[in-house]
């Protein structure tokens, strides 16, 4: 899809949460590829974290960065398969938002085009909580950079045609 050079781009200030039982900063590779692939937009990092495979510390986390005014949307990457840890799509539930169903359905169908079959195991979702986007992704660095580099980057170019996220922010807390 184009990008329009007579709008402005209008950098989103972004927030990563990496989780992960096993991942800390030294070996957070799929966080690092999100936080290269966000500034080299020109894009702004709000703020970066890492929290457990549990849904209590993925909501604090995700609420303390939803009420911030500071950060306007949050990437996720980690906890959308299917065992028993996975549990980031439940978290997302928690938090109450309206959910965008297009991001798992366009996440999956790219990810097929890498590694097939096996992309029914992702539960990468979507959703926007009381104005703040959530986009969780799986958490291997090749789905980080099919999510970011097939959907997020244009999607968070306030430059793409025909639309975009970032044209919707002033709207997604209307009543």
């Amino acid at each position: 899809m184009p990008i329009d050079p007579a709008r402005e781009f209008l950098p989103v200030r972004i927030a990563v949460l990496t989780i992960s039982d096993t991942r800390g900063p030294a070996d957070d590779k799929s966080g690092d590829t999100l936080v290269a692939r966000l500034e080299a937009a020109g894009h702004i990092l709000a703020d970066r974290a890492i929290v457990h495979d549990s849904i209590d510390e993925i909501v604090a986390r995700l609420h303390a960065w939803v009420d911030d005014p500071a950060v306007d949307c949050i990437l996720t990457t980690g906890g959308t398969g299917v065992t028993g840890r996975d549990v980031t799509p439940e978290a997302l539930h928690r938090l109450g938002g309206k959910d965008i169903p297009g991001f798992g359905e366009l996440f999956r169908w790219l990810s097929f085009q890498t590694i097939g079959t096996s992309t029914v195991q992702s539960r990468a979702c979507a959703s926007v909580t009381r104005g703040t986007y959530i986009f969780a992704l799986p958490g291997s660095t090749g789905a980080v950079k099919d999510g970011w580099d097939g959907i997020l980057a244009s999607q968070l170019d306030s430059r793409h045609m025909p639309c975009n996220f970032v044209e919707l922010m002033p709207r997604l807390t209307e009543r």
